[in-house]
């Protein structure tokens, strides 16, 4: 039974409000655990302020996230995906050639097909995609 004092909405508009907070309550639980967005006490306020928008700026991407993923009638929650998605890593190959040139290959491993169905959805392009970049040089 949920209880309310907002004698004007319906019981299904009452239920969806309670999904809805539901559903912040699991993103910052998420957000506090995965992501290590945890409280943390600073001493200077820039610091508190930048903390506060990291939070609310992680809190808006997993949102868009999960919206998106509705919007295909896929109704999977963040913890969910965050669980599927762990294990496709991608890696940097940093290394020095003849010429003493650093560089930098980030590699993606294969993505099973429940992950590539996850991207697909979320209009992620090409997730395998190699990047190349020279770092530097050594001395």
């Amino acid at each position: 039974m949920i209880e309310t004092s907002h004698q004007e909405l319906t019981a299904k508009e009452i239920w969806e409000s309670y999904m809805t907070l539901s559903r912040v309550e699991g993103a910052f639980r998420s957000l506090k655990t995965d992501l290590g967005v945890r409280p943390v006490c600073h001493q200077i306020a820039e610091r508190t302020k930048a903390h506060l928008l990291i939070s609310v700026l992680a809190y808006h991407l997993l949102v868009s996230i999960e919206h998106a993923l509705r919007s295909h009638n896929d109704h999977r929650r963040w913890s969910t995906l965050r669980e599927q998605l762990s294990t496709h890593q991608r890696n940097t190959v940093i290394f020095t050639d003849a010429d003493n040139k650093i560089h930098h290959l980030r590699v993606s491993g294969m993505p099973e097909k429940e992950r590539l169905e996850i991207y697909r959805l979320l209009g992620v392009k090409d997730p395998l995609k190699r990047r190349r970049q020279l770092a530097g040089s050594r001395l």
